[in-house]
């Protein structure tokens, strides 16, 4: 194949929809890596999502779409679709490559290696701190390999590639954090398959391959990884797009400088994407108030996001040490949290495998973990509805007899084990876990993380909601109201018994007025309390 001279829209088109898939392919890689500025364990998803944003824009557009129409597609789709600091910053570097194109029909060599040139400064600028050893230190080092080298469109694209390699390689030694952990950027491995993807397209450059994720060695950062609120970082991530005119950005900025970190305001001409870690979420989104309208508000909690990434990665699919022979059925568990962890493996369970509802195990953790029981007969609980088809493929893969007992929920999981019988057959234990896990009503508290519909009503992103195995069933301001009232939807008078597990974001004064509510309300209903550490979910509940 002969070299590309010049980049036509359609090479750009194509060369932005390559990148999209090699950021998928890649994404478990790029979030393994993540260890800064804060390990929230998603910069392969957020860069992801962005460039997706990009080709979700591009589906209106003719084949033939011009130059004008494929870089607008690219500005306006990363702008909208950005996510989390690392998605910001990439969608500021595609707005800045692209701001000079739009009114020409080609490419020329000289004109890409001048907008990698104008990219890196517009990012920089859009972040109110730059750190080197960063994304921003790779996308400087691709300028400047590609003007270096703007001989050909083949040596500006290569160029680029090489020292965005070199640049990503230096990394550990730019940023303390990167060379204790053994890792390089997490960001500016992303940014560097984008040059990946112009070398495909421009000079058929073989597209790389990833590694897998677990093959990464992540060295321990701190003895517990870097946690938000642990060493004085902000605990909250605050993004919006923030409708404003351009001249009031200024104060807006100065604002925000002083309410936290990794601070980075992207856009222009009145729309702004805008990003910051903080601890003052009401003041960070009253800043936008007074600078213009802002929407799409998201705000993640980085500790509940760090705990959930951390017991999946250290927890990973783990078999109970023990010395005794394998019972004639082992048990293969599904769990998130220590907690409910030592819950499980104090009624039996054999091997847990670490997952929770947004990290849900692959078939091949659910096999290695069914192999490690030495069990001829293993039963799996999935307890989440997601992994339930992942568990039913695991039998065809072993050569173990497995049956799955399809518990959507920890505490029916909890109820089956109640019905386990180690020295009993499968099929004995698989009908007596079943029904057990039928006989329990389970419902969870959680923090809504977009605006919905719900059979309750209306329910905004941050709004605490009550979901039993059907609905959500109340919307509160508070954990506290939103469990009560969850409670007292479920609870009839043929029950007996309810199960309460604490999760992250429980507290003793809470679990307090729950237990409360039900004795006043339901005094022939006795209450079990267990600890289980659970992210995302500060009550699971359980009701037989």
């Amino acid at each position: 194949m002969t070299s590309r001279t010049k980049l036509s829209a359609q090479d750009l088109r194509a060369a932005m929809t390559t990148f999209a898939g090699l950021l998928r392919s890649h994404k478990d890689v790029i979030n393994r890596l993540n260890v800064f500025p804060v390990p929230d364990g998603d910069t392969g998803t957020n860069m992801a999502l962005t460039v997706e944003s990009v080709v979700d824009a591009f589906g209106p557009l003719a084949d033939d779409a011009s130059m004008d129409e494929v870089c607008t597609a690219i500005a306006r789709g990363s702008l909208m679709g950005a996510r989390g600091n690392s998605g910001v910053i990439l969608s500021q570097l595609l707005r800045g490559l692209v701001e000079k194109f739009k009114s020409v029909a080609v490419i020329t060599p000289a004109l890409l290696a001048e907008s990698l040139s104008h990219a890196d400064v517009l990012a920089r600028q859009a972040v109110v701190r730059p750190v080197e050893g960063t994304i921003l230190s790779v996308a400087r080092a691709a300028a400047q390999g590609a003007n270096a080298a703007s001989a050909s469109l083949s040596k500006v694209v290569r160029g680029a590639r090489d020292r965005a390699r070199e640049a990503l390689a230096h990394t550990p030694e730019q940023l303390p954090v990167l060379k204790q952990a053994g890792v390089v950027d997490s960001g500016g491995t992303g940014l560097l398959l984008f040059f990946d993807a112009l070398c495909h397209i421009v000079s058929n450059d073989a597209l790389p391959v990833p590694p897998s994720a677990d093959s990464l060695d992540v060295h321990d950062v701190t003895g517990a990884r870097m946690m938000p609120d642990a060493d004085g970082s902000p605990r909250y991530e605050v993004m919006y797009l923030l409708e404003a005119e351009d001249e009031a950005m200024r104060a807006f900025r100065d604002v925000w400088s002083g309410l936290g970190d990794s601070i980075v305001i992207v856009g222009g001409d009145g729309l702004y994407n805008c990003h910051i870690h903080t601890d003052e979420i009401g003041a960070s989104i009253e800043a936008a108030l007074d600078a213009g309208r802002p929407r799409e508000i998201r705000v993640t909690d980085l500790a509940e996001q760090v705990l959930e990434e951390r017991w999946v990665r250290d927890a990973a699919a783990a078999a109970i040490e023990a010395d005794e022979p394998p019972p004639t059925t082992a048990v293969v568990a599904v769990v998130a949290g220590e907690g409910i962890g030592r819950i499980f493996r104090s009624l039996g369970v054999r091997a847990l495998v670490a997952g929770g509802q947004s990290m849900n195990p692959s078939t091949a953790d659910l096999v290695e973990a069914v192999q490690a029981t030495g069990s001829t007969q293993v039963v799996v609980l999935p307890n989440n509805s997601n992994i339930v088809p992942v568990a039913n493929q695991v039998d065809a893969l072993v050569d173990a007899a497995v049956s799955v007992v399809p518990t959507t929920s920890i505490v029916g999981g909890f109820a089956a084990l109640l019905a386990y019988d180690p020295n009993a057959d499968a099929a004995t234990n698989v009908a007596a876990m079943t029904d057990a896990a039928r006989h329990v009503a389970s419902g969870q508290v959680t923090r809504a993380v977009r605006d919905a519909t719900t059979d309750a009503g209306f329910v905004h992103e941050g709004d605490w909601i009550g979901v039993d195995a059907d609905a959500v069933r109340s919307i509160a301001e508070s954990v506290e109201a939103a469990s009560i009232a969850l409670l007292n939807s479920m609870i009839t008078e043929f029950h007996e018994l309810l199960t309460i597990i604490e999760g992250e974001g429980s507290t003793p004064a809470v679990t307090r007025q729950i237990t409360e509510f039900v004795g006043e309300t339901h005094p022939l209903v006795g209450v079990e309390v267990h600890h289980g550490g659970q992210p995302l979910y500060p009550y699971f509940f359980g009701l037989e």
